[in-house]
């Protein structure tokens, strides 16, 4: 007797282990975002679409930075490391904004022939720096021993995604981020275009702009008042909206495993 439930204490020792281990998770994907108080920590739309999307977030966004900031990240090494990059599966950008980020005026052929740090004078300059940089950052990672895409013909491959606004009052911003996106083959996650409301209609109660009742605090563009920061929080509906928006997408361009 007394051997038959050592032998079993001894089977339950060696199973038990196997158990544990079918409990060990690990996430599918790695997303890395950047941009300003829209898609801070705080908010939570993008950690919530993670979640759905079995994905570890990487969230550098920062309150009231642009994108000029984001290119002088990149450009002192800080936004990622090489070794951060070799994990990312999609970089997502939401500096939003109202400027025109498609002006190509001034753009340069390299990111190298800009001249560095960026201020604000030109968003779309920043913007091509940040997206030609990354560009670069991810074929040269077939020349880095250490990256796993050591030896590949096109090195890591690019997965670069932009937002639009939350809503659809920043028309000069909406407007021609869906051109860059456009020209770079680019998806864009579209906020303003199935958030569930629109400027050009009052809301029928209280008579005022819809994005009033889910935001924060308010700004006034040409004399009309607007929602400027929506509500933040996982709890809040508006950035539990965000996340199923910005989810949808992703599982649209992220690669299947």
């Amino acid at each position: 007797m007394m051997k038959k439930l050592f032998l079993i204490f001894v089977v339950l020792l060696s199973v038990m282990p196997l158990f544990g281990q079918e409990n060990v998770h690990s996430a599918k994907y790695t997303l890395l975002l950047t941009g300003a108080s829209f898609a801070s920590p705080e908010n939570g739309w993008f950690e919530l679409g993670c979640e759905s999307l079995d994905a570890v977030p990487v969230n550098r966004a920062v309150g009231a930075e642009a994108i000029a900031n984001t290119a002088n990240k990149m450009e002192d090494g800080t936004l990622y490391s090489l070794e951060e990059l070799d994990e990312v599966d999609a970089f997502i950008i939401m500096h939003v904004h109202d400027k025109d980020v498609f002006d190509e005026m001034q753009l340069k052929e390299k990111y190298t022939d800009y001249s560095t740090p960026f201020d604000r004078s030109n968003y779309a300059a920043a913007y091509d720096y940040v997206i030609k940089r990354y560009i670069t950052d991810c074929y040269n990672q077939q020349f880095n021993e250490h990256s796993r895409y050591y030896g590949n013909k096109y090195g890591k491959p690019v997965n670069i995604i932009f937002c639009t606004h939350w809503h659809d009052a920043r028309t000069v911003y909406n407007s021609s981020i869906r051109r860059l996106a456009a020209k770079w083959g680019f998806p864009l996650i579209e906020f303003d275009k199935y958030i569930g409301f629109s400027k050009n209609v009052l809301h029928p109660v209280t008579g005022s702009q819809f994005s009033l009742i889910y935001a924060q605090d308010t700004q006034e563009t040409d004399g009309v008042t607007y929602g400027w920061h929506p509500q933040r929080g996982k709890e809040k509906f508006i950035q539990r909206k965000m996340a199923a928006i910005f989810a949808d997408v992703m599982r649209n361009v992220l690669p299947v495993r």
